[in-house]
């Protein structure tokens, strides 16, 4: 492979938890405003710890509930945003970082506090796009007067967590302001397979497939074929050929694993579509217009670029691992030029400055929430860096990119406006 090739994180990583992509709401405010007590009142548990000492909550706590109208959603109860001192000043940054991670903000006031800490979180919501309310705390205490209820109109709410008495109000809050797309989720392939229609999906086995199961875009696009009454046949890739001969009727889609794309795209005849889990993922999760005008910008890179990976999981690096070593040798190969690569998993930060990099490779995301994600390569967007994602890259790189996306673009026409 050639290039320099960074890693960060170069110990062994623990996958993320299933929770990770659920709807996130993220509890924001002063210190002793009642965060850690509004969490408990709402999850009825003690999952946070409460304390009339300034500054208890220290490092970001995460609750799963249930809300009735949303489902599961995950709470995050963050450190006082007025935080004081070196270490204060440090709490306050993984604070902000949050930010980009939730798809609601509640923001707790009490006795009707609100100033330019307030303001700052408001200005960097919006920045950001998400959504806020508003939750006047301890009103046992004092209650939210009425130039603070004019100014928030519609978005607050005056509650007590020693004396819950409105609990159903503030859901109804929590409800009208989350997004549905944060929790309301479309189907990756029904839009283009009918009922009765038989799936083919070409999954390999290889050393990175884990043991004893299938990884998420597989399992997900089972279910997303069954729940359009269609039919999904799994088959590894080797048996491909053979299997194509006794299949009836004829597949209407055919999804693979992106490294077994080339074995794919000869065995499947060029009338059936054909495209990969990443790919669907792609549209389904990722910032899908953006990766189109992005993933032609591949074949523009230079000596010396540097191409930032993003994984939004974590989990055990192999030898062969698709991410660290076969997208950076593919691309080295395909580009014939010295690049520099770095890879962030997780939700880390980027190193330096997202301008510093030619080119931003993005995983499926299956492990994160689509908001996470969007937010992710939100910097990049904005600052005209081109974006991909893994599976629409490798497409690209193996010259049958136009097949992998032709599935969900209006035509073939509107195909070649990508090449």
């Amino acid at each position: 492979m050639s290039g320099t090739y960074k890693k960060n994180n170069e110990a062994e990583l623990i996958v993320m938890k299933g929770r990770d992509t659920k709807p996130h709401i993220g509890i924001f405010g002063r210190r002793n405003n009642g965060k850690s007590s509004l969490i408990n009142s709402l999850t009825g548990q003690d999952v946070a710890i409460v304390s009339e000492v300034p500054g208890t909550t220290t490092d970001p706590v995460k609750k799963s509930i249930e809300i009735p109208g949303i489902g599961p959603v995950v709470m995050i109860d963050t450190a006082g945003m007025d935080d004081l001192g070196e270490l204060g000043t440090k709490r306050v940054g993984r604070t902000r970082e949050i930010i980009k991670r939730i798809d609601l903000a509640v923001l707790v006031l009490a006795a009707n506090l609100f100033g330019e800490p307030e303001e700052l979180l408001i200005n960097e919501l919006e920045k950001w796009e998400v959504p806020w309310i508003v939750v006047h705390n301890k009103s046992d205490l004092v209650g939210a007067d009425h130039s603070l209820k004019k100014q928030f109109d519609g978005r607050l709410v005056d509650y007590s967590s020693i004396s819950p008495s409105n609990k159903e109000m503030l859901t109804s809050l929590i409800i009208r302001h989350m997004p549905e797309t944060a929790y309301l989720t479309k189907s990756l392939v029904g839009d283009i397979i009918r009922q009765g229609d038989l799936v083919l999906l070409i999954t390999p086995i290889d050393e990175e497939a884990p043991e004893g199961r299938l990884i998420l875009p597989q399992v997900q696009a089972i279910r997303d074929i069954l729940d359009n009454n269609a039919v999904a046949v799994v088959a590894k890739e080797r048996e491909i050929d053979s299997l194509m001969k006794k299949l009836h009727p004829r597949p209407a889609l055919a999804i693979c694993d992106s490294q077994v794309f080339l074995k794919a795209d000869g065995s499947i005849p060029t009338d059936i579509p054909l495209t990969s889990f990443s790919t669907v993922l792609a549209r389904y999760k990722g910032d899908f217009e953006n990766y189109l005008k992005g993933t032609p910008r591949l074949s523009e890179l230079q000596n010396g670029d540097r191409v930032l990976i993003l994984e939004s999981c974590t989990h055990h690096v192999s030898c062969d691992d698709i991410g660290r070593v076969k997208i950076p040798r593919w691309l080295s190969q395909f580009s014939g030029k010295e690049l520099d690569y770095t890879v962030v998993s997780g939700l880390d930060n980027i190193p330096g400055e997202i301008t510093d990099y030619s080119m931003v490779i993005q995983c499926g995301g299956c492990m994160i929430t689509r908001k996470q994600l969007i937010n992710r390569l939100k910097p990049a967007v904005e600052a005209g860096v081109p974006v991909t994602n893994y599976g629409m890259a490798i497409a690209y790189m193996q010259g049958i990119y136009r097949r992998a996306i032709a599935p969900f673009v209006k035509s073939d026409e509107t195909a070649s406006d990508y090449l």
